[in-house]
């Protein structure tokens, strides 16, 4: 189902409704990229708006949730299939995702409901509700059953357990490793509990600090590879460009009649769990944060693509393709990025990549709760909402001792599940945010006009 859906089907809503959002805006968010900067450094910010985080830490818990496994483990899981050209359709489909989570993001403030305790939330589902109106409510309660199956925390659980087991524990050693997995999942379990149980404040408060760390400590690591292989770094953009278009290094299915059918989905579902755009996620986070104005929450989010897969899982291609284990290693997933790591610093790469790991997958098993918390809190009201964070502490067990292809393609079924009724519902309503955006530019024009 996974497979069959991931298809054509998910092809043309993803990246044909990112391209509609692309062309039908003229680009005018885009143009108005400096703008978002500023506004989430809290420039344009007014005392009492509503709202429950500021827009850094709607990001903050966004990208907490997309910068994470999906950049150290799925972008290698797509080199290892695709070959590099599969990260040149990882950009493109991030480059249309940016006008996606500025629509779905946007709509998210646009249209915020009240949960069943008062409290004002965004997010896909009051966007079905406030916005199409009470009869699109089954589309409401398909975006949340999708979601809370989607939001759990298996394949991050996986990854960790997996980089723990092959960075530290085989090295030193240890024999029983589905022994280790356990104990490894009681752990996360016990962590992911104390920070979860605390609300969204707690959460994004753990977050604001965690990402901005992990981020820099990533990212300097990766410099560090390209700096060792500078002189390669010309031969492999380039190749990532000519393979994008001959699938040369293509090992999957053969999808649209060949290889470079097969090279484009793959790029697209990969990038689709990286960056989340369509998936309606971000919209939960963003739809929380302090502000009267739609367009600056829309604004804000189109900032997660260019951080999380232009940037982030740029620098983990490079440095994959750069050490030359994707095609000297049989290895997969994060253990492929730990080999780069190791093979450019012998004796201890293995490390750092640990303690980027442990922050980027720690992060999003935090994240991922208040969106799943979220959508059941729409369906059986918050006061139950125990049950969801119950369950989903429980689950991160279930990910530490199963196989990573069945994972993969559980969460990959969630989340075409959750695409369906996001874009759908983004795409209905599109003309509003047209309005809504071009009414708010007109006055910041004339603003601006005033102040000279």
């Amino acid at each position: 189902m996974a497979n069959w859906i991931w298809g054509l089907p998910l092809v043309l809503l993803i990246t044909g409704s990112g391209m509609f959002f692309f062309l039908f805006s003229r680009f005018l968010p885009f143009r108005h990229l400096p703008h978002s900067i500023a506004v989430l450094t809290g420039r344009h910010d007014q005392s009492g708006d509503p709202g429950l985080i500021s827009h850094f830490q709607a990001l903050s818990v966004a990208l907490a949730a997309t910068i994470g496994m999906g950049n150290i483990a799925g972008v290698a899981i797509a080199i290892s299939v695709g070959g590099p050209g599969a990260i040149f359709w990882m950009w493109m489909s991030a480059i249309l995702g940016m006008a996606t989570k500025y629509f779905t993001c946007t709509l998210a403030v646009m249209y915020r409901g009240r949960d069943s305790e008062g409290v004002l939330q965004g997010g896909p589902m009051y966007v079905i509700v406030e916005g199409l109106g009470k009869k699109w409510k089954p589309l409401a309660i398909w975006f949340c059953v999708a979601g809370m199956a989607g939001c759990l925390p298996v394949f991050n659980a996986n990854q960790l357990t997996q980089a723990v087991r092959d960075i530290l524990l085989i090295p030193a050693g240890v024999e029983d490793l589905k022994t280790a997995s356990f104990i490894i999942g009681l752990i996360l379990m016990s962590i992911t509990a104390a920070v979860i149980f605390g609300g969204l404040k707690r959460i994004s408060h753990v977050v604001t600090m965690v990402v901005p760390f992990m981020v820099i400590i990533y990212v300097i690591a990766v410099l560090g590879i390209i700096l060792i292989n500078v002189e390669d770094v010309p031969k492999y953009f380039t190749l990532i460009f000519t393979d994008a278009f001959s699938a040369n290094f293509f090992k999957g299915d053969a999808m649209f009649g060949g290889a470079l059918g097969g090279l484009i989905l793959l790029g697209v579902r990969r990038a689709a769990f990286s960056n989340e755009a369509g998936l309606g996620t971000a919209p939960m986070a963003h739809g929380a944060a302090k502000t009267s104005e739609p367009v600056h929450e829309g604004l804000v989010a189109m900032l997660g693509p260019v951080i999380d897969t232009l940037i982030v899982c740029t620098m983990t291609a490079l440095a994959i393709l750069m050490t030359g284990v994707w095609q000297s290693t049989e290895s997969n997933g994060v253990t492929l990025t730990a080999n780069a790591f190791e093979s450019a610093y012998p004796g201890f790469g293995g490390y750092i990549l640990l303690l980027c790991i442990l922050s980027f997958g720690g992060s999003s098993l935090i994240s991922y709760s208040y969106f799943g918390k979220k959508c059941f809190s729409f369906l059986f009201g918050v006061k139950r909402s125990w049950v969801y964070n119950a369950v989903y502490v429980a689950t991160i067990l279930m990910g530490a001792v199963s196989s990573l292809g069945l994972i993969l393609n559980f969460i990959d079924f969630s989340f075409a599940m959750m695409a369906i009724p996001t874009v759908t519902s983004a795409l209905i309503l599109s003309p509003k945010v047209i309005k809504t955006s071009k009414e708010y530019f007109q006055r910041q024009r004339a603003e601006e006009q005033q102040s000279i």
